[in-house]
């Protein structure tokens, strides 16, 4: 099962892909915003497409744990998103996004990515840093010794 994750901002979307296994973050996207139906049908599309079984939104609490306006909108495209693909059986849920862009753009940065392209670089790799964040908490919930495994 493939997990879509999103970065969700005021004018473009980043999304990245996991491979089927759910190790490794496969392809990323950027996304222009639309109207909120046009986006979740592009979405929609992409969680067909790619056989998604669940979508992880990138959440931003503020420092302090607290959801500013920018979190209560993510919540409520989250929510809207969730009704659209609910008839698709695939969950959609919010994961802390902290310092997401922050990592991102040290990634770029050290990558040696600039110019004009680098803000949409910005919002695929932030997409990607959240699902990444969430692959390894994942793998975390997975048995990690032979033992543990029982292959030994």
């Amino acid at each position: 099962m493939r997990i879509l994750a999103l970065d969700v901002g005021e004018a473009r979307i980043g999304v990245a892909l996991s491979d089927p296994m759910r190790i490794f973050v496969s392809r990323l996207w950027v996304i222009g915003r639309g109207t909120k139906e046009q986006d979740f049908l592009r979405l929609s599309k992409l969680v067909r497409e790619f056989e998604v079984g669940r979508v992880v939104v990138g959440y931003p609490r503020n420092l302090d744990g607290t959801a500013g306006p920018q979190a209560r909108r993510v919540e409520s495209y989250a929510a809207g998103l969730a009704d659209v693909l609910r008839d698709l059986g695939v969950p959609v849920l919010l994961w802390d996004e902290w310092l997401s862009t922050v990592s991102a753009e040290r990634l770029l940065s050290e990558a040696g990515h600039k110019g004009r392209k680098k803000r949409e670089r910005i919002d695929a790799a932030s997409a990607a840093v959240i699902l990444q964040d969430y692959l390894d908490a994942l793998s975390l919930e997975y048995p990690k010794t032979l033992e543990e495994m029982n292959i030994v």
